[in-house]
Parts: structure tokens; C-alpha cells; sequence
């Protein structure tokens, strides 16, 4: 019995040394540059300075404007997306799920570029419109990722609620509002943490719209560039801290709302 536990419990190595070499010891590298000066001394200024500093501020903030808004955009698209792909008839075998989901296969940089170009027929210059820019290539991009968790769960909604529905009257608009989308909140919260998170990092996009403007991903690619890791890991630090404390919470929503939907 204890040789079997063994063997068992052997198994899981790999993923501990994984997990300890690319996630752990990644993450203790950084907080060790965040709190030390250059002579590797314990020092809290790297992050006093971010908060005064304006130009970090003002980055972190036109970040979490950027990332609000492409959140919502692709919510307002994919939500009647995602369900009618559930509800049709026509998308059988998920052929038509396929067709939003297949540019995830191509490179971003080709997506982009294709997408330049398409931008470039209207206006002229993208350099005119670059936050207008930045926030269609960043929808274009992400979407997918907002449509598939909606998607998949929709078409786990037992149908009966909804036959139940409306068996008592209930029209369409109130099964709908009352019925699939406090159900499908999984898949919503799911989708915005898919789409918010990234949106707030990927500078690439903003280079190839042409928009000079700064966000969290690409003020900390220029520290790392000028070799400052001090104040980059303190950026870096601060980004993780958001990203917990957004994951924990959409965790801790997501499980009240499956553990009270009905109650």
C-alpha cells in the first residue's frame, strides 16, 4: 500500500519542479528587484515612486481605461454572438463556433496587420484616431476569448428552465433576463477576466496602431530595456496584485452565483 502511495505521489514531480522553476522562482526574482535598491539593499522607494510619480499613474489609470472599455465592447458583441451560435439551428457540430474561433490560429501579427490595412481604406492615417485604433484591435483580437466561455456555457443550460418559463407565460425577453443570462454569469465573468487581464498589458497592439500612449505592458518593457529591473519588477508587482485580487474576486462571484441561482 505505502509502495503504491509512492508511486503515486512520484508522479506529481515534474509539475512541482515545473511550477517551482517558471512560476515560483520567476515571481521571487521579481519581488526581490521590486523591494532593493542597486546595491541590493531592502528599500520600499521603488514603490513609493510609482505612486508619485504622475506618469505611472496616469499610465496604470489610461490602462485600466483601455482595458474597461475593450471588456465591454466585447461583451456587448459577444454575448448575442455566443447565443445565438447556442440557439441556432445551423451550427451544427459547432461549424459556425468554428468561424469566430479559427483567427485565434493565425498569427496576431498577420491579424493585425490585416487589419491595418482595413483601417487604412477609411481613414488615411491611423496616427489620427489611435486610441479609436487601438481599442478595435484590441476587440478584434480578444473577442474569441469572451465568446467561447459564453458559449459553452448557454449550451449548458438545462432547457427545461426555459420551457418551464415559458409555459407560464413568461415572454421571450423575460426568459432571457431572467432565465439565461443570470445562468450564463460563469461564462460572462469567465470571459472578462480573459479579456480585461491581457487587455491591460498588450502594448503590441498599441505599436502597430500607432499609439504612442504608454500603457502597463509597455512602461515595463521600457524599464527592463533601459536595465532599470527595479522599477519594472515594482510595476510588474503591482500588475500581479491586480490580477489576484481580480481573479479572487470573480472566483468568490462566480461561486455565489452557481451556489444561488435558485435558492
Amino acid at each position: 500500500m505505502g509502495k503504491k502511495y509512492l508511486e503515486r505521489s512520484s508522479l506529481g514531480i515534474p509539475y512541482f519542479l515545473f511550477m517551482g522553476l517558471f512560476v515560483v522562482l520567476p515571481v521571487l526574482i521579481i519581488l526581490y528587484y521590486a523591494f532593493t535598491n542597486g546595491q541590493g539593499q531592502f528599500s520600499m522607494e521603488n514603490l513609493f515612486l510609482f505612486f508619485r510619480d504622475g506618469r505611472t499613474i496616469g499610465t496604470l489609470f489610461y490602462s485600466l481605461f483601455v482595458a474597461v472599455t475593450v471588456t465591454c465592447v466585447c461583451l456587448v458583441i459577444a454575448y448575442p454572438v455566443a447565443y445565438l451560435l447556442a440557439k441556432t439551428k445551423w451550427n451544427r457540430n459547432g461549424t459556425l463556433l468554428l468561424l469566430f474561433i479559427a483567427p485565434m490560429w493565425i498569427n496576431f501579427t498577420l491579424r493585425i496587420t490585416a487589419l491595418k490595412e482595413v483601417l487604412n481604406l477609411f481613414e488615411g492615417n491611423l496616427a489620427f484616431h489611435p486610441l479609436f485604433n487601438t481599442i478595435i484591435g484590441m476587440t478584434y483580437d480578444f473577442l474569441p476569448f469572451m465568446i467561447l466561455p459564453i458559449y459553452n456555457t448557454i449550451t449548458k443550460i438545462d432547457k427545461s428552465y426555459e420551457e418551464v418559463a415559458r409555459d407560464l407565460g413568461a415572454k421571450p425577453s423575460h426568459v432571457l433576463s431572467k432565465i439565461i443570462i443570470p445562468l450564463s454569469k460563469p461564462g460572462i465573468i469567465s470571459g472578462i477576466s480573459m479579456v480585461f487581464l491581457p487587455s491591460m498589458t498588450n502594448y503590441v497592439v498599441l505599436d502597430m496602431m500607432y499609439n504612442s500612449t504608454y500603457i502597463m505592458g509597455s512602461l515595463i518593457g521600457s524599464y527592463f530595456s533601459m536595465y532599470d529591473w527595479h522599477n519594472g519588477s515594482v510595476i510588474s508587482m503591482i500588475l500581479l496584485l491586480i490580477i489576484l485580487i481580480s481573479s479572487v474576486a470573480s472566483g468568490e462571484f462566480k461561486t455565489r452565483e452557481e451556489g444561488g441561482a435558485f435558492e
